[in-house]
């Protein structure tokens, strides 16, 4: 007999989520999936690249590993508003038996505009608030897995609050309304309302380097946990220069949707 439902299981995930973090003591966004409120100032560029090689879950077989390579490029259009554009490229490692065994290209590409409308003040309690609409463009080859075939419209609410001077928490809650949340083979295939949500916790360890850690999930409305995603990192940054920044971190995931582990390193670089 089953004690326990699938739905409650999924529901206490996310209260642990938000109770491991809030009793944690956390500033760029990469490596972490989980957004921060700041957006690039006025008429400045903000460049992200990152490369994630990925072990995936037995589920994804014949794929059995993943490496992303993904390039950001942020523009601040006016005080306080940012777009983006962002596109992947994609290497899948299939089965020896499976044909295309290794397939490579170029994943489906997003555009993004995030609006930062309540910035945090010193001396205040209330947080910084920011939300981000994003389009994700077909732009990759689905009969090879490089994408999803559909056009994805998804919201993200945006939590960013500075617990000390070196100590930020932030946490995300959002909506795919339309498309589905694959990159590749990774992320929940199926089509339509997909909730997703999580935090991270950031601490600043001397003048050059921040570490942290986050959790994050994805569920569609079937509450079908075997179709869900549930992933953890371990990472941070390392000033190189003023403006520039070296980014890693370690990935451990549970449920198809998730890779079983992986291995991030990337550059951040403001202009």
């Amino acid at each position: 007999m089953r004690i326990v439902t699938e739905r409650s299981i999924v529901t206490l995930s996310f209260l642990l989520v938000t109770i491991v973090l809030s009793c944690l003591t956390i500033s760029a966004q990469q490596p972490f999936v989980t957004d921060d409120a700041d957006v690039t100032p006025k008429r400045k560029f903000h460049f992200e690249f990152s490369n994630e090689f990925d072990w995936l879950n037995a589920n994804a077989f014949p794929s059995l590993k993943q490496s992303t390579a993904d390039f950001e490029l942020d523009y601040g259009l006016i005080e306080g508003v940012e777009i983006g554009f962002e596109i992947p490229v994609l290497t899948i490692s299939n089965d020896r038996a499976t044909i295309p065994r290794r397939p490579s290209g170029i994943g489906d590409a997003n555009l993004s505009l995030k609006y930062n409308f309540l910035t945090e003040q010193e001396g205040r309690h209330r947080p910084a608030l920011a939300i981000s609409l994003n389009l994700e463009l077909p732009t990759g080859d689905k009969s090879r897995l490089l994408g999803s075939g559909l056009a994805d419209f998804y919201v993200n609410g945006i939590v960013q609050k500075s617990l000390s001077s070196k100590t930020k928490v932030r946490f995300n809650g959002g909506v795919l309304f339309s498309g589905n949340e694959t990159t590749g083979v990774l992320g929940i295939k199926s089509r339509g309302t997909v909730f997703t949500g999580g935090g991270s916790v950031v601490r600043k360890f001397g003048p050059k380097l921040d570490l942290g850690v986050e959790l994050v999930g994805a569920i569609s409305t079937s509450f079908d946990l075997g179709k869900s995603q549930l992933q953890t990192m371990v990472g941070g940054n390392y000033s190189l220069r003023d403006n520039m920044t070296f980014d890693f971190g370690i990935v451990a995931g549970k449920y198809v949707a998730s890779p079983r582990v992986g291995i991030q390193v990337g550059i951040s670089l403001d202009w």
